[in-house]
């Protein structure tokens, strides 16, 4: 009963927000991520009120099916931005962008972290730093997706940007692998090759398999019903089902066998809009029923951000650093990326901007990051950091740049006026 009663307190308490941060003209994720702050362990939590808020970290980590359950809907919808006939203006693009301004940021902050070490050695090691760079590119298509949606943005920004989030992914996962195969090497002094140059490439390779797999089961599966309730009732279990399955770890020999629950689901969505007729009108319906599914995700995110990493100053200042150099690397890495491949100039100047949340994939790459033990710890910690501060101001700023760059229009007064008209009615 009161982990039931947390959720649609949690739940209530994003939606009350939201009217509180519109006054602010800021986006609803943000609601929602300071509504799960408010009712996390730190606050509302705080007063042990059983089932009014979340009274410590574990009661937060076990809704965390909700959370598996809500990326796998989010990389479903990513997945119905690759659409091949849409792809042939922006694919070469979005993969030359993709790659460059994600080495570029792993670059920057491994130059500065590194340079860290050598001032203070006792506050950031080799391992650490190399770590953290890696840990960089990834960055938050949950959020992204969002703010997208609600303000319904539309244009060239918003058509590359989604397809470069979700190549990040792929990219985050070789660099990070490559990258903490070598900080394990410095931090224990063995040399695992399978781990650094296997394991990465089997991921991604099985992961784009079992989506690609799983998506034309569903497209065929689908031809079998006329009812579209029947239709969108597949759909939902199928991405169910695949996100289940990414969960999966096996062994063949010395090789770890293991599936990115963001790429599979991505693929799913991939081949789903791309050989179903049907897909558009699916899509549609989905997005319907996942709406609170969503909301419910963001606050759950809130909530698990830890606001103790506020009292360790060796964190916060490394966090610092961390931030202003992968915010530099995304911006500078997307600017570059997109002047050599002639994107618009409000592309060129808005992209990066767009591309600075982090949330999620961060977090993922730090659960391996801990098998470094106490220097994992200590990156984790300095994640936790960044990402409060990345997932309260990003989304802000990926409006900003929508606005800017034209892909969110304002209200029109036709829509304003019939608004007005409507709510007059109704108080009568």
């Amino acid at each position: 009963m009161s982990t039931l009663l947390s959720v649609s307190v949690a739940l209530l308490a994003g939606l009350l927000m939201t009217r509180v941060v519109k006054r602010f003209k800021l986006p609803d994720v943000t609601a929602y991520l300071i509504a799960g702050v408010l009712v996390g362990p730190y606050c509302l939590g705080a007063l042990h009120l059983d089932g009014f808020g979340f009274t410590s970290m574990s009661a937060v980590e076990n809704l965390s099916l909700i959370s598996e359950v809500a990326l796998g809907f989010i990389a479903f919808s990513i997945g119905n931005e690759f659409r091949l006939n849409e792809l042939k203006n922006t694919g070469r693009q979005a993969a030359i962008i993709g790659v460059v301004q994600a080495l570029v940021t792993a670059l920057l902050v491994d130059a500065a972290l590194i340079g860290l070490h050598f001032m203070m050695p006792d506050k950031v090691s080799l391992a650490q730093a190399i770590t953290l760079g890696a840990i960089a590119t990834a960055t938050a298509p949950a959020a992204t997706l969002m703010v997208v949606r609600q303000y319904k943005a539309k244009g060239p920004l918003t058509n590359l940007l989604l397809p470069v989030v979700a190549l990040d992914d792929a990219v985050g996962l070789i660099v990070f692998a490559i990258s903490f195969g070598i900080a394990r090497t410095l931090s224990s002094g063995t040399t695992d090759l399978i781990s650094i140059l296997v394991t990465p490439m089997v991921e991604i390779v099985a992961s784009l398999l079992l989506g690609g797999i799983m998506g034309w089961v569903l497209t065929k599966l689908e031809t079998q019903y006329h009812s579209n309730t029947n239709r969108l009732n597949i759909t939902i279990a199928f991405v169910l089902m695949t996100a289940s399955l990414s969960m999966l770890h096996f062994h063949v020999g010395p090789v770890e066998v293991g599936f990115s629950s963001l790429l599979v689901c991505m693929m799913l969505g991939t081949v789903f809009c791309n050989i179903c007729p049907l897909s558009e009108d699916m899509m549609e319906r989905t997005d319907k029923w996942t709406s609170p599914l969503f909301a419910l995700f963001f606050v759950i995110s809130g909530a698990e951000l830890e606001l103790s990493v506020f009292t360790d100053l060796a964190v916060m200042g490394t966090g610092l650093i961390y931030i202003l150099f992968r915010s530099i690397g995304k911006y500078v890495g997307s600017y570059v990326s997109t002047k050599a491949t002639d994107c618009s100039p409000e592309v060129c100047k808005y992209l990066g901007i767009t591309l600075l949340p982090q949330a999620g994939v961060a977090l993922g790459m730090c659960l391996t990051a801990r098998q470094l033990g106490p220097e994992g710890d200590a990156i984790r910690n300095i994640i936790l950091f960044a990402v409060l501060v990345y997932e309260l101001f990003g989304p802000m700023l990926t409006k900003w740049a929508l606005t800017q760059a034209g892909d969110i229009k304002p209200m029109s007064d036709e829509v304003k006026n019939r608004r007005a008209n409507k709510l007059a009615a109704q108080s009568k």
